[in-house]
């Protein structure tokens, strides 16, 4: 018998649009890659080599009268005793407090307002909506100077507390922590004579009581402002994540005899963990950026009890011209953003997931389970 034989022809490579498409891509992604170059990658590197100078903002940073002073900059706001050090630690302070209140609060109260406007039976929630949701997209400066005046000497909330028997405080004049001023109201401490143990003792260019302080009265009143500015931007992140839960989930649960608040804890908080980690996550990056109320209300008074290190970066290279130790901070402050970040992903990971992962990799390593 003959045999046949099949001849296989070469396969051809064919052209048109998917033989380049590798081609095609890049020119479509090149006006997005040299826009982003031109305006972020390459001022990034020129920032990071400004806080390696010592420019005073005289003419170009790359010239060659701009002298290389390495991480001096760095030192002298970290490491060496001096007024540099001390205000950078007071606003890192100042800080610290805001975050620690603003964004539990702006947290919970939106959570709050989204779980309230989800629901089947409230009537006129388009009109609550865009009322929580107003102040988040009126001009901060036009906020600020309207609570400048609810929080002045005879504003609306001292003619409130008037009304209860309370002798409201000088808002934006009282530079007195409110921990300094719990402690002495519950005596356990003089706010005017504190402790010797307190004072003499320092971390970080500032004393233990300084630490300690909590957020000023001035602080309190800005803390408020962004709170309610802030909150009805997450309450919509919320209330979109609240619509995507399956019904059938929430009746099901109900079926099961679970009350409001079992359904609450055990069905929708945990569907809600993605959308918790980014309003966590932009709330802290915000709350430590925090610039222009600073700087319409305060501008870091009274006795810098509302310095904040975006806005002392800005007055140390505009106002005093120090263009490397601004530079340092903004990057000393990018640096603690990334790692808060970094931290509160850890926290909030999904951990019924570990134990399987960790199975996987004992058994990827010829271990056993």
């Amino acid at each position: 018998m003959a045999t046949a034989t099949v001849q296989l022809r070469p396969r051809v490579r064919r052209g048109g649009i998917r033989g380049r498409e590798g081609t095609a891509g890049w020119v479509f992604v090149a006006p997005v890659v040299v826009v982003l170059g031109l305006f972020l990658v390459i001022p990034i590197l020129m920032a990071a080599w400004v806080s390696l100078s010592d420019w005073t903002g005289k003419g170009s940073p790359l010239s060659s009268k701009v002298g290389f002073v390495g991480l001096d900059n760095y030192k002298a706001i970290l490491t060496t005793d001096g007024l540099a050090r001390s205000d950078f630690m007071t606003s890192i302070r100042n800080n610290f407090y805001y975050v620690l209140l603003v964004v539990p609060l702006q947290t919970l109260l939106a959570l709050g307002l989204a779980l309230t406007l989800n629901r089947q039976r409230l009537r006129a929630k388009s009109f609550f909506r865009t009322a929580y949701y107003f102040p988040s997209v009126t001009s901060s400066v036009a906020v600020s100077i309207v609570f400048l005046f609810v929080f002045s000497s005879s504003g609306v909330v001292n003619a409130a507390l008037a009304k209860i028997g309370v002798n409201g405080p000088q808002w934006f004049a009282d530079p007195r922590g409110i921990l300094q001023l719990l402690l002495g109201k519950l005596g356990i401490v003089d706010a005017n004579s504190p402790p010797g143990a307190l004072t003499n003792h320092s971390v970080l260019g500032l004393s233990w009581w300084d630490w300690l302080s909590g957020p000023s009265v001035a602080m309190c009143a800005i803390i408020a402002l962004v709170v309610w500015t802030t909150a009805g931007t997450f309450m919509l992140m919320f209330l979109a994540a609240l619509q995507d839960i399956p019904v059938e989930v929430e009746e099901s649960a109900e079926l099961d005899g679970a009350t409001g608040w079992q359904r609450l804890r055990f069905v929708t908080l945990p569907m809600l963990r993605p959308t918790m980690f980014l309003v966590l996550t932009l709330g802290l990056i915000g709350t430590w950026q925090v610039f222009d109320q600073i700087y319409i209300m305060s501008q870091g008074d009274p006795g810098k009890t509302t310095l904040t290190p975006a806005y002392l970066s800005f007055t140390t290279s505009f106002k005093s011209f120090q263009w490397g130790q601004g530079t340092a901070m903004s990057f000393i402050l990018f640096a603690i953003i990334v790692a808060l970040t970094l931290l509160q992903r850890w926290f909030l990971r999904d951990r019924s997931d570990e134990a399987p992962r960790r199975r996987r990799r004992t058994l990827a390593r010829g271990g056993t389970s």
